[in-house]
């Protein structure tokens, strides 16, 4: 395809009109394809030829989102599965073998922990995490042991961000992999294949979909790295369905448009925030006061939609303030349209333990918003009037 923009490719990417001339992309709901002879069968399924054998590991719908995403992340390919935490199974069981080590930042989704805790270890993987900022700890950490190191930047709920460049030179100095979790900048606002990574993680049911819709993961890698996973997928069948990919390919139509819209939004509800008198402390990476602010500029083309707030008096405080608002709506996605509003302690991060919730910084205190597409006055009306019943 032509060297195109990012806004062109988001909308233009991987496209194969078929022969009934669709302008529309094509949504291929079959669970298999059928061949004009035993011979051409053995031949696609012994990969001698090219072509579709089975949606759980080639579909054209699917292919065409995984081309389209790979495209923005500027990654040479990408393979799609069911959700978020499929694409972390996939990565894991893809590369992972008894003995070795994952190194990770503590600040990450409570899923993740779970997941690298309970089902990886059980299999003689060892698991260490580390401050998502302090670099000698990521150094200490790294070992010849050490298969591939993962983080979030920005952060859920916190916003750090880490230095993509940084860890990845630690990280390949020791021969181990890079994977960065995106999520919150997406490739409209973010490349770490370009800064030093090696695979990005997405989940598409955030903001690439941008909806609510429907789930959707990713991970986006050199074609040698995605081939490892695609075995996995042929096997494991963690894949995506053809209308979620559907979905998700008219989300990213219009992603640079809402990562723009959503940046906007949240940098005003962040100033408001950070000068309320009943608010503590507001972590988003567009406010100058923010500890990663430079980094942030540095890495990202804006600082996107996600931000959260701490206001004194812990869960009840917290818990008040989330069930005065009449706008927001209380639940633990994020990257939907609408504004959302959840406490981390108690939903996204509720699995955690304490002493868990305290190493990542998550206190009973905070308040997590994902900034919507709703008028920002309306917004801050509702937050101020949430605020404004804390005695």
């Amino acid at each position: 395809m032509a060297d195109y923009k990012d806004a062109t490719n988001a909308i233009r990417a991987g496209i194969r009109q078929t022969q009934e001339q669709e302008n529309s992309e094509a949504i291929f709901m079959t669970s298999s394809f059928a061949y004009g002879s035993a011979e051409e069968a053995a031949g696609k399924f012994s990969g001698e030829e090219d072509g579709n054998v089975y949606s759980r590991f080639t579909n054209p719908t699917v292919e065409l989102f995984e081309k389209r995403l790979a495209t923005l992340e500027k990654g040479e390919a990408a393979i799609a599965t069911s959700s978020g935490m499929a694409a972390l199974m996939t990565l894991a069981y893809s590369l992972l073998s008894a003995g070795d080590r994952v190194v990770c930042s503590r600040n990450i989704f409570g899923s993740t922990v779970k997941f690298f805790n309970a089902y990886t270890t059980k299999f003689g993987v060892e698991v260490l995490y580390v401050d998502a900022t302090d670099y000698a700890a990521w150094e200490e950490a790294i070992n010849e042991n050490t298969r591939f190191c993962y983080f979030e930047t920005p952060s859920n709920p916190l916003y750090e961000v880490v230095d993509v460049a940084r860890v990845a030179a630690l990280a390949h100095a020791k021969g181990a992999l890079l994977c960065v979790d995106t999520v919150l900048a997406t490739p409209a606002l973010q490349n770490p294949l370009t800064q030093g990574a090696d695979i990005v993680m997405q989940s598409a049911t955030k903001f690439i979909d941008g909806q609510g819709r429907c789930l959707g993961g990713a991970l986006i890698a050199s074609q040698e790295i995605v081939d490892v996973f695609t075995a996995f997928m042929r096997s494991a069948g963690p894949c995506m369905s053809p209308f979620n990919a559907w979905v998700l390919l008219n989300g990213l139509e219009t992603l640079s448009l809402r990562m723009t819209a959503h940046s906007a939004n949240a940098m005003k509800l962040a100033t408001y925030l950070e000068a309320h008198p009943k608010v503590l402390k507001v972590n988003y990476g567009g406010l100058p006061s923010h500890k990663y602010h430079e980094l942030a500029k540095q890495q990202q083309k804006d600082f996107g939609g996600l931000l959260s707030f701490e206001v004194e008096g812990g869960r009840k405080s917290a818990w008040a303030v989330i069930n005065a608002t009449k706008l927001m709506s209380i639940t633990g996605n994020l990257g939907d349209t609408k504004t959302l509003v959840t406490h981390p302690a108690t939903t996204t991060h509720g699995r955690l333990t304490d002493d868990e919730k305290a190493k990542a910084g998550i206190t009973e205190g905070l308040i997590r918003v994902s900034v919507g597409l709703e008028d920002i006055d309306d917004i801050i009306a509702d937050v101020k009037e949430a605020l404004d019943q804390l005695v």
